[in-house]
């Protein structure tokens, strides 16, 4: 069997230097007050209960952070393009949760009359289920970026071993469809835990979530989603989208593509992918 053929236009995951973890806020203060809470048993050994109390708080703390998609406590989390971007008048559009042999297709279609490119953050097990579709993303400029391998309603709370099954699979997966592994992760739901983190970044990938989204998958009407995403657009924002139903069966996204990819464009703004934002 021959070498995966690159099919993206960008450089490929691993020849990309590997960032160092370095933990968020949230985390260096949850450090410090464990070991203050160990001191603490060994000192005043009395007041256990207190202490136990203590550090219960401190983990409820952290689960509140970590259902906070826009935090930053847990880690690093890109939420707005980097200034070269702004300057460029570069907007990042993403889509999470494809590829649907339904949906995709159309938007990939939308993108490609309105000369814009994008990300989307597929599901390693849905990738796998269509793999020219994956193909096919890559075929047209757009960057396929890591959106776990199950989008599991629990993978905020998987523990580690699990946490690097669904993102390494997805990486194994995507890098053997289209030749490039991604770059970029973003959780299910936004949710995480403070162990994605070190392994995220130990993959070679950047935690990304968006400036602001559209809640497409749980609202029906095209204006509310399109309204949301174009108050205060500006260069440098990260939109998100889903490119599949919704929970009632519809695909608003296909009726919000074209007027936001319109409204980018009087706006002066250049939808690129993030790859392409970072360069």
């Amino acid at each position: 069997m021959g070498e995966t053929v690159n099919l993206s236009p960008y450089p490929r995951n691993d020849d990309v230097r590997r960032r160092m973890w370095r933990p968020g806020l949230a985390l260096r203060i949850s450090a410090g007050l464990h070991a203050g809470a160990l001191v603490g048993l060994i000192g005043r050994p009395q007041w256990w209960p207190e202490i136990l109390i203590g550090v219960a708080l401190n983990h409820v703390v952290l689960a509140l952070i970590g259902m906070w998609p826009r935090s930053r406590g847990l880690g690093s989390n890109m939420l707005r393009l980097p200034d070269a971007a702004v300057q460029r008048k570069e907007i990042a559009l993403t889509f999470d949760d494809g590829p649907d042999p339904d949906v995709t297709p159309k938007v990939l279609d939308l993108l490609e009359a309105h000369g814009a490119h994008a990300s989307f953050f597929v599901v390693g097990e849905k990738a796998a289920a269509n793999p020219e579709l994956v193909r096919e993303i890559a075929r047209r400029g757009h960057s396929v970026e890591n959106h776990s391998l199950r989008h599991s309603g629990f993978f905020g709370f998987f523990g580690w071993r699990a946490l690097k099954r669904e993102i390494g699979a997805t990486q194994e997966i995507l890098a053997g469809l289209t030749g490039n592994a991604p770059s970029f992760f973003r959780s299910p739901m936004g949710i995480r835990n403070p162990l994605l983190d070190p392994i995220v970044t130990r993959l070679g990938l950047r935690y990304v979530s968006w400036t602001r989204r559209g809640f497409d998958t749980v609202t029906a009407d095209p204006a509310v989603v399109l309204k949301r995403l174009e108050r205060k657009l500006s260069a440098g924002d990260i939109l998100l989208l889903h490119d599949r139903k919704s929970r009632r069966g519809a695909a608003p996204v296909l009726q919000v593509l074209p007027a936001l990819l319109k409204r980018i464009a009087a706006a002066g703004l250049k939808p690129v992918s993030l790859p392409l934002a970072m360069r």
